[in-house]
């Protein structure tokens, strides 16, 4: 069930119904509800990883227990270490072990043994890599005693299992979210008016914008070797909205839903693509999980203190292991190597931290620079992205290498492919949008609202009649 669906239309309202009229008397009936709903909307997936779900569930909640009223230093490690490693094991059973039996497989037969490897026939549980983020930073503020357990099973199920943010974040933090649910929520119409207008933007984003994008870069990525430069571009940049679009747009939703029930989600995405500086970038791009990987790796490993060396090792490695959350192919890899490689040179040189503020623009050679930083910064990032979408790092690398190579630069995917213009026209008009609201966490609120919610809701039926491409990218994450 997508968020994008006509089954989710429907599922939602009946959620919300029962949420507010009849599971509105406690807060343990609320949070009961939306635990129901929550395994559901996983169970249509596939209702067989509902129960591995359950599993890692009670595996933290228990551990985390355990932390908590261990006596002794050698308990606590053994209950902190077992939570880890589970977690940890089945994540690379189910996401990372056939690439890494592929990948010794194919070394062994490179160095002149033949061997064959033995590959699991198991399908990505959805979702497998957030909700293991969740129970991991979880058990770990116990073991640091930044938090304490929590007792009431009930409500640690729901902030593991919370169905807007199940599947594809954001990574929520138990300093965050677990007080929200466990207080009773009364119902807040100006919160919930915000919900929609998220909701609705989120739709745009992704209906609009990401699944028009995807059509087109497909297109382009699968046939690259008889495409012209000019094409080669327009494909990243389309690659580039697409996965904006779609991930933004996903998390837009799931922060829009939670409104709803009077729940408040962290930010995941911040107007990325209006970054001065790759470090910019990072601070604005799937925060949570940067966030992350910030806090329960990069700080641990000794974060920006030590020598040059230590610099140089952690950010290689957050940017490496980051690139391999999110997937297993080398290609991801590789994209993480090349964000370290963009970094590097700012946290050498301290000015990783200089743009903090939202980027302005006045009638000054200043906001020139800064356009030009914007525009830079941008081009890496679709350099990167390449590597990011293309299936192997050598089919990246000779898309690049086409791209300088064929220096052909007319119009031939524009001419062959339909809407092509108004679908440039439609990326520059939704870049003029994000330009003017990227001081304001929802765009569609404020004055004109009801215009602005009328035009979203009608370019949302007219793009979503002939869109085919409804799964979210990160859902395979």
């Amino acid at each position: 069930m997508f968020f994008n669906s006509l089954a989710f239309a429907v599922f939602l309202p009946i959620v919300f119904i029962l949420y507010w009229f009849v599971f509105n008397k406690t807060k343990s009936n609320q949070n009961a509800l939306l635990i129901a709903a929550s395994y559901y909307f996983y169970s249509c997936w596939d209702w067989r990883f509902l129960f591995l779900l359950v599993f890692s569930t009670f595996l933290d909640y228990y551990t985390g227990i355990r932390i908590e009223k261990s006596q002794t230093e050698k308990s606590r490690n053994f209950w902190f270490w077992l939570s880890i490693l589970v977690n940890l094991g089945f994540l690379g059973i189910f996401k990372y072990y056939n690439f890494f039996a592929a990948s010794f497989s194919g070394l062994l037969n490179s160095a002149g043994v033949k061997a064959g490897p033995i590959l699991l026939d198991v399908i990505l549980p959805v979702g497998i890599s957030f909700y293991t983020f969740h129970g991991l930073s979880y058990v770990i503020d116990i073991y640091y005693k930044r938090i304490k357990a929590e007792y009431n099973f009930v409500d640690y199920s729901l902030f593991v299992s919370y169905f807007p943010l199940l599947v594809a974040g954001p990574i929520e933090r138990a300093t965050h979210l677990l007080p929200e649910i466990k207080v009773k929520r009364e119902f807040d119409l100006e919160k919930a008016k915000e919900g929609v207008c998220q909701i609705i933007w989120g739709l745009v984003k992704k209906v609009v914008i990401a699944d028009t994008c995807a059509t087109y870069a497909n297109a382009i990525f699968d046939n690259y070797a008889s495409m012209n430069s000019m094409s080669l571009i327009l494909g990243v940049v389309y690659f580039a909205f697409q996965i904006y679009g779609d991930f933004s747009g996903y998390s837009d939703m799931a922060l829009g839903m939670s409104k709803l029930f009077g729940l408040d989600l962290l930010r995941n995405f911040n107007y990325p693509y209006f970054s001065r500086d790759i470090a910019e970038f990072w601070r604005r791009w799937h925060i949570s999980l940067s966030s992350w990987f910030r806090d329960y790796l990069y700080i641990p490993l000794g974060g920006s203190k030590g020598g040059i060396w230590m610099k140089i090792r952690n950010t290689f490695i957050i940017f490496v292991v980051s690139g391999f959350w999110h997937g297993a192919n080398w290609t991801y890899v590789f994209w993480g190597f090349i964000n370290a490689v963009y970094f590097l040179p700012l946290l050498l040189s301290n000015s990783n931290r200089n743009n903090m503020d939202t980027v302005q623009l006045k009638f000054n050679f200043d906001s020139v620079k800064v356009i030009i930083s914007i525009l830079y910064t941008f081009l890496l990032t679709c350099i990167a992205w390449v590597f990011f979408r293309a299936k192997t790092i050598t089919d990246a690398i000779l898309y690049l290498k086409r791209i300088i190579a064929d220096r052909n630069f007319n119009s031939q995917y524009l001419v062959n492919e339909r809407y092509n213009y108004e679908l440039l026209i439609m990326v520059v008009f939704f870049i003029l949008v994000e330009w003017n609201n990227r001081s304001k966490t929802e765009p569609l609120s404020g004055k004109r609202s009801m215009l602005k919610i009328a035009l979203a809701i009608m370019t949302i039926i007219a793009f979503g009649t002939y869109s085919d491409y409804k799964e979210f990218i990160y859902f395979q994450f």
